[in-house]
């Protein structure tokens, strides 16, 4: 496993269950995020430790969640206090002005910011956001990237509007495809998303009791860890592929992928577990 190089505004917190818990901690500014692109910015910071826990062999599901009310309240645009890292910039409303001007700045967002958050939806294991509060532009878009998000009535979506922007960094794309195209273009005009409409929607899996969220989180993960890795790993790059492809592509990705769990250590013990009728001790080869 990769060196981790640990920073105070984001929580790699690992259980000995399986779970990793990696946190967004500004409480006292919703965890708004640091910087942009840099390599201790936010955003950066949440692929090292995403992947981090993907090379982690004791990790089975990988949750992201915010400390104190609120998820990620998306980028600080009343600037940061945390002189000690890397400059920020806060948004990118200054790039038009860099050397290079909106060419640049069309490339830096492309290459950087949205390479960044592609990142965490290639994962390999299942990621869950908790959206605990607001999830605002950054917050939302890295919300969305993860596989499930489970919400309470303290969810809120938020989009770029309040800065004058469109929805980014892959917003657009899975927007339409969990809630549909009439209801992704009501949001891109509103800009907010309550957290019950959210689940109406299909953009939240569910929708749980604040008090109830963490446990119901918990609940999943420890479905999720008692079927074969393997599976779910494979299951989840075929599934995420065929969103975008065809039906006879499809198949042709599962003719190629089902050799890799079928004739695995872990199937083989999931069938002796169940003709011994005990639980499986699964590792993920």
């Amino acid at each position: 496993m990769q060196q981790l190089e640990l920073v105070p505004y984001l929580l790699y917190e690992k259980e000995d269950n399986g779970i990793l818990w990696i946190k967004f901690n500004r409480p006292e500014k919703l965890n708004a995020a640091v910087g942009g692109p840099e390599r201790n910015g936010t955003l950066s910071k949440v692929g090292e430790y995403m992947r981090a826990g993907d090379d982690d062999p004791d990790v089975k599901v990988i949750v992201l969640t915010g400390v104190g009310r609120g998820f990620c309240a998306g980028v600080d645009v009343r600037g940061s206090d945390l002189g000690q890292f890397e400059p920020q910039d806060n948004f990118l409303g200054n790039a038009p002005y860099e050397a290079g001007g909106l060419d640049a700045t069309r490339q830096r967002f492309y290459y950087g910011i949205t390479k960044l958050m592609k990142d965490i939806s290639f994962v390999r294991k299942p990621t869950v956001a908790m959206v605990n509060g607001v999830a605002a532009g950054f917050g939302m878009d890295m919300a969305l990237q993860c596989d499930i998000r489970y919400g309470s009535e303290n969810t809120r979506f938020i989009s770029y509007h309040q800065v004058g922007q469109i929805i980014e960094n892959g917003g657009a794309y899975y927007l339409t495809r969990l809630a549909g195209l009439g209801r992704a273009l009501e949001f891109s005009f509103t800009g907010h998303l309550d957290g019950p409409t959210a689940a109406e929607w299909g953009v939240l899996n569910r929708l749980v009791p604040a008090e109830d969220l963490e446990a119901e989180v918990r609940a999943l993960c420890d479905r999720i860890m008692r079927n074969p890795p393997l599976v779910s790993w494979i299951n989840k790059r075929v599934i995420r592929a065929a969103a975008d492809t065809t039906l006879e592509h499809t198949a042709v990705l599962t003719s190629n992928a089902s050799p890799i769990p079928g004739t695995s250590d872990d199937a083989a013990e999931a069938r002796s577990a169940l003709r011994e009728r005990r639980e499986p001790v699964f590792k993920g080869r």
